[in-house]
């Protein structure tokens, strides 16, 4: 499968090292109803799989996250967000929904906005009557969106550990197949793109098989998942792969592989 995001990835490539999970926003700085139109349309347009789509809310999003307190504190002060929906029928739905709500977060990153993946720590019921979901879908995951306050406060310090969460495990870590020193540069920029994805309480659950023309996903951990797919997190780091070999000039084709394993992206010619 190719999804066709090559006129995204200059923009998106530029802010994967960049993009910050942030829960508190500025109350005091509106969102531009233009670019909220902008995000919805790029929601509505962007359908990389059938069975994952993006849906904006122009709302506030307490009622979403009332109460809820995840290990990284209360999303506070956020204009509207973006719930992440799958058709829970189809085979890869955590993936397509990592992949698809990625993009969603890079391109609003890329927007000079604020982001986080929740995955567990909301109410889903409510997240799914204001988007508006059909038969056989359920919210897998939003974030909310808006400027954040210019300095972070002392509770996300607090609850991200003052920059612990954003340390990453090195590839050796991570990879198995052809040895570091014969990779392509293709592979070692798709590879660092990876390490920068998001997951679930910094966990980095994906692990890496390279070949020379391939790299291929699974979950390596199986430990308990946070109430959140590690699929779902493995399905990010496939679209940071994904941008990392374009930025070398190269597209890549994915295949679905059977569990444990998640997917495998070949080289399939030049941009």
């Amino acid at each position: 499968m190719q999804f066709g995001i090559e006129p995204y990835a200059q923009r998106w490539y530029s802010v994967i090292s960049k993009r910050r999970s942030r829960r508190q926003f500025d109350p005091t700085q509106p969102v531009d109803l233009g670019l909220l139109e902008n995000l919805r349309r790029f929601c509505e347009k962007f359908r990389p799989f059938p069975d994952a789509r993006a849906v904006l809310v122009s709302e506030s999003p307490d009622t979403v996250f009332k109460g809820a307190i995840g290990p990284f504190g209360k999303v506070k002060d956020a204009p509207a967000f973006v719930a992440f929906i799958g058709n829970t029928q189809g085979p890869s739905v955590q993936e397509a929904v990592g992949y698809t709500g990625e993009g969603v977060v890079l391109e609003t990153t890329a927007s000079q906005l604020g982001t986080c993946w929740v995955g567990g720590f909301f109410r889903p019921e409510v997240a799914a009557r204001l988007a508006g979901i059909q038969e056989d879908e359920s919210v897998l995951a939003v974030t909310p969106i808006g400027y954040v306050r210019k300095n972070e406060s002392l509770e996300e310090k607090l609850m991200t550990g003052f920059g612990r969460t954003h340390k990453r495990h090195p590839l050796s870590h991570l990879t198995t197949g052809l040895s570091e020193r014969d990779w392509p540069e293709w592979v070692r920029a798709s590879l660092e793109a990876a390490r920068f994805a998001p997951s679930a309480v910094n966990r980095q659950p994906w692990g890496f098989h390279v070949e020379r023309d391939s790299v291929a996903v699974s979950v390596r951990t199986m430990e308990p998942g946070f109430q959140i797919s590690k699929r779902l997190d493995c399905g990010i780091a496939m679209l940071h792969i994904e941008l990392g070999a374009l930025s070398c000039g190269l597209r890549g084709k994915w295949d679905i592989l059977e569990r444990p394993k998640v997917a495998r992206m070949t080289i399939a010619g030049t941009v």
